[in-house]
């Protein structure tokens, strides 16, 4: 132990005695014990029980004035866990509790250890702000949250391929008994295949799983920002006993293999609690498996936090304001619908409204809002659930979707006694909303008065700010595209790339971006004359919309997306 290293002890040494947190006489065996065994005095100390931990890190804020925090029910934020270096963080010794712009707040179990704060900031390039804890209790949490993990699908699955002790058959037949098959399902090896599948998912930031039973293997994949990813996948003699796994978690009768299942369950992993909604399907390798991942702590709590453009901002928050009307969100399945309304209605959800919604499914359960799951087969449809909700005093009314005549109907009437009506449609763009409720029946002089916007929305891929790198302009795709050179004059492109960051996708998360139609004097006459879609979007394009096409180009221009994605996203536009 060198002598700056004893000369730290020994003032911290003397601040315990000073607080009355150490006797004398422990204090000089415990200074003997130190030099003895070149272990620093703090630790002896701490490790002989002689001061308690938090004592302990209260004396070192004092000597080193730095301020003490306490982990004791810190949960550590999964996203900035993400963005940091995990052997760094473990090899040093350091929690990341805190970050706010470029500022980064850590507390440290080794105060001392200067080098760690200044390699996290270079490799992070954020300004670090040090907080003294009690060196367990960081410990306690890098190892339940900041280390990596200890064994992948990829090895789990070399394990179980390698144990004898797993044999299940090649073709599980309807004959195998049940207790059999109820038994294979809590098989060690299975349950930590199933947990791994879902961790994973959750790490990956998946929206789905997928499970696939092929004629000889299985096909794990992963929908990641929209897109199926492939990864190693479980052995096929695994097949009957993983599926029944996880039905046993969703609550299903495992006895059924014949015809189509759906159920839920409630999964914690990596810090957080999320719903997720199951879907089996009989094919003839077996039943197909989908996880829809519901995480409620990605759902937008406002507006402003969908992170839309202010032109599209400004033009949502007028619509939603309004006391009374319909207001219709398009675009096709997977296109962000229902977080859009959803973000509409916790804006919208106050104290003095009542807000009820009917949804096949309810996929998030929103406080303070009442939400009726509808049953086809029981007659509970959109239309019937919609009638009884106009008769339980309803300020705002959410239909998950209108599907057909009788239940546009319904919602336009709503809309004209003084209830504010959002819903959705499958339609390509804003205008075409328009046109498919006058095919539907509505007549146009009732469409033109309860319409205050229609709305077609996309979902892009975001770069990953990690790894993209700039490229030239590729002039084949702008010709193929008839896109004018012109237009992106003094703008940089980028190419996705891929690095560990974003999983080697080149791209993470989504961004939205909408194409908003507000229903004004020029749109109702249009809806009047039961003008065709093509020339309501026309019109609509002269008098200030922006249609999805360019507003992906502005996110081209911005560096957020590639080209090739927003011509992805938005082709046949």
């Amino acid at each position: 132990m060198n002598t700056e290293t004893a000369t730290h002890g020994d003032k911290v040494g003397e601040l315990l005695l000073k607080r009355h947190s150490l006797l004398e006489p422990d204090y000089e065996a415990a200074r003997e014990e130190a030099a003895q065994s070149g272990t620093r005095l703090e630790k002896v100390l701490v490790q002989r029980s002689l001061v308690s931990p938090e004592d302990m890190a209260l004396a070192l804020s004092e000597y080193l004035n730095m301020p003490p925090i306490s982990l004791a029910h810190f949960v550590p934020d999964a996203t900035i866990l993400e963005k940091l270096p995990r052997e760094v963080l473990t090899r040093h010794m350091l929690m990341p509790v805190a970050q706010a712009g470029k500022m980064l707040t850590v507390a440290m179990g080794d105060p001392f250890d200067v080098v760690g704060l200044e390699t996290l900031h270079a490799m992070t390039n954020f300004d670090v702000v040090p907080l003294v804890a009690p060196e367990k209790e960081v410990a306690d949490l890098l190892q339940r949250f900041a280390r990596e993990p200890q064994q992948g699908l990829e090895d789990i699955l070399k394990d179980v391929a390698e144990d004898g002790d797993v044999e299940f058959g090649r073709e599980l037949k309807e004959e195998v008994s049940l207790d059999e098959a109820a038994a294979h399902a809590e098989d060690a090896p299975v349950i930590r295949i199933v947990n791994t599948i879902m961790v994973e998912a959750l790490r990956k930031h998946a929206s789905d799983i997928h499970i696939e039973p092929m004629e000889k293997a299985i096909r794990l994949r992963y929908r990641i920002d929209g897109l199926l990813y492939e990864n190693p996948s479980p052995p096929k003699g695994l097949q009957q006993a993983i599926t029944s796994r996880i039905k046993i978690m969703a609550n299903l009768n495992i006895a059924e293999r014949r015809v189509p299942q759906d159920g839920r369950f409630k999964v914690k992993a990596m810090g957080k609690e999320c719903d997720v909604r199951v879907s089996l399907l009989p094919t003839i390798h077996g039943e197909k498996v989908v996880m829809r991942i519901l995480d409620k702590s990605s759902l937008a709590p406002n507006l402003g936090a969908l992170g839309l453009d202010e032109l599209a901002y400004e033009n949502l928050k007028y619509a939603i304001n309004q006391p009374h009307g319909m207001i219709l969100v398009t675009g096709p399945t997977g296109s962000g619908k229902t977080t859009t309304l959803y973000s509409c209605l916790q804006e919208l959800n106050k104290e003095d409204v009542n807000i009820v919604t009917t949804e096949d499914p309810v996929e998030y359960q929103l406080m303070g809002i009442n939400q009726v799951q509808t049953h086809a087969e029981v007659g509970l449809t959109f239309a019937a659930s919609l009638r009884s909700i106009l008769r339980q005093d309803p300020d705002i009314v959410m239909v998950g979707e209108i599907r057909d005549g009788e239940t546009a109907s319904i919602a336009v009437q709503a809309a004209l006694t003084g209830h504010l009506v959002l819903s959705t449609l499958h339609t390509n763009d804003a205008a075409g909303a328009i046109a498919r409720l006058l095919y539907m029946g509505i007549e146009p002089f009732l469409l033109s008065s309860s319409l205050i916007m229609t709305q077609a929305q996309r979902l892009y891929r975001k770069l990953c700010t990690v790894c993209r790198h700039a490229t030239e302009m590729p002039a084949d795709l702008m010709r193929e595209n008839h896109l004018d050179p012109e237009e992106f004059a003094g703008a940089t492109f980028y190419r996705a790339r891929g690095c560990p960051k974003c999983t080697n996708t080149g791209y993470r998360g989504r961004g939205a971006m909408m194409e908003i139609l507000l229903v004004n004097d020029l749109v109702r006459d249009l809806i009047l004359k039961n003008s065709n879609a093509s020339t309501i979007r026309e019109v609509a394009a002269k008098n200030g919309m922006v249609t999805l096409r360019d507003m992906g180009l502005r996110r081209v221009k911005e560096g957020i997306t590639t080209i090739e994605e927003i011509l992805r996203v938005t082709s046949g536009e």
